[in-house]
């Protein structure tokens, strides 16, 4: 699984490319439409030329990057995974009540995180020490909450809600909550 911080930087990349492109087919198209000449406009066949060039890059950029997303085959393969490890975690007036602290895992576990509210609807996100975001969910009462994750790299993550749930909400954070070892090195 490609680690999600690749991901972003590779189509942040990729998203910015196309949004330049746009933006200069409309500048373009803009100052044609604008211009006076004797045969008015731009012809239809341009505009359309024009319209579909936009959809097919945009349809392409999705297709190519949806590989890349790390969550998408444990999403559509979800039925047939097993598990390798389950943490059951509640939260209730503002607080996440954790089985262990640290959540010890080992690399290239498959971890499933079940999150049950007992009175709001929350946010639960796993964040790496830079403060960037790993995963998250929303957490609502009454309803299944989990993510199935697979952890690639070691590393201490951070629990904190990412949903507004009142002005205790931002209180929500629990440093140094899942600890990942086992993983080689980086080079």
């Amino acid at each position: 699984m490609v680690d999600s911080g690749t991901v972003l930087w590779g189509q942040a990349i990729a998203y910015t490319c196309y949004v330049i492109g746009a933006m200069l087919l409309v500048g373009w198209f803009s100052y044609r439409v604008t211009r006076t000449r004797a045969g008015g406009g731009v012809p239809p066949a341009l505009f359309w030329t024009f319209f579909a060039l936009l959809v097919v890059c945009g349809v392409s950029l999705h297709i190519v990057s949806y590989n890349t997303i790390p969550w998408s085959p444990t999403d559509v393969h979800r039925d047939s995974i097993e598990a390798d490890k389950t943490f059951l975690i509640e939260v209730e007036n503002h607080e996440f009540l954790l089985p262990e602290l640290p959540l010890q895992i080992d690399c290239h576990d498959k971890v499933l995180f079940e999150v049950t509210s007992h009175d709001l609807t929350y946010g639960f996100g796993l964040f790496r020490a830079d403060n960037s975001m790993l995963f998250q969910m929303q957490v609502l009462p009454g309803h299944t909450n989990d993510v199935l994750w697979q952890f690639q790299r070691n590393g201490v993550y951070t629990i904190r809600s990412t949903e507004y749930s009142g002005p205790r909400g931002y209180r929500m954070i629990v440093p140094g909550a899942v600890e990942v070892t086992g993983c080689p090195a980086e080079t």
